[in-house]
């Protein structure tokens, strides 16, 4: 089992930033790849971004590229997701995701946070 915990979220003004952490604990050793998702009301959770956690492999959803960036810190077993340029439409519940049984190619994202509140006000 692995067991994620974000922080980090919090209200702030269109053109902000904000940094997530998600702290993984547990049997870490096994994870293939982390990823923040995120699931405004009234719509489906949705893929933000990924990264792999042995290779500096990362993917983006085309409405955060060049805004968003993940990363990690092994040590730490703590990923992380900057966030600028923030908009209205970033407001959701972002959510940490760590993959054991996938691959690159197909992750499965077997464990998940809770979830923290971004809101962009306008």
């Amino acid at each position: 089992q692995v067991q994620l915990v974000e922080s980090g979220g919090g209200l702030v003004q269109a053109g902000g930033s904000l940094r997530l952490s998600c702290a993984a604990s547990g049997r870490t050793f096994s994870t293939n790849a982390m990823g923040w998702f995120r699931q405004a009301p009234g719509k489906e959770r949705e893929f933000v971004a990924a990264i792999s956690w042995s290779q500096s492999i990362t993917s983006y959803a085309d409405s955060v590229k060049g805004r968003f960036t993940i990363s990690r810190d092994n040590a730490k077993n703590t990923v992380y997701l900057q966030m600028n340029s923030l908009k209205p439409e970033d407001t959701a519940v972002y959510y940490c995701a760590a993959d054991q049984r996938g691959t690159w190619s197909h992750l499965t994202f077997d464990y998940w946070g809770q979830g923290t509140q971004v809101t962009v006000s306008s």
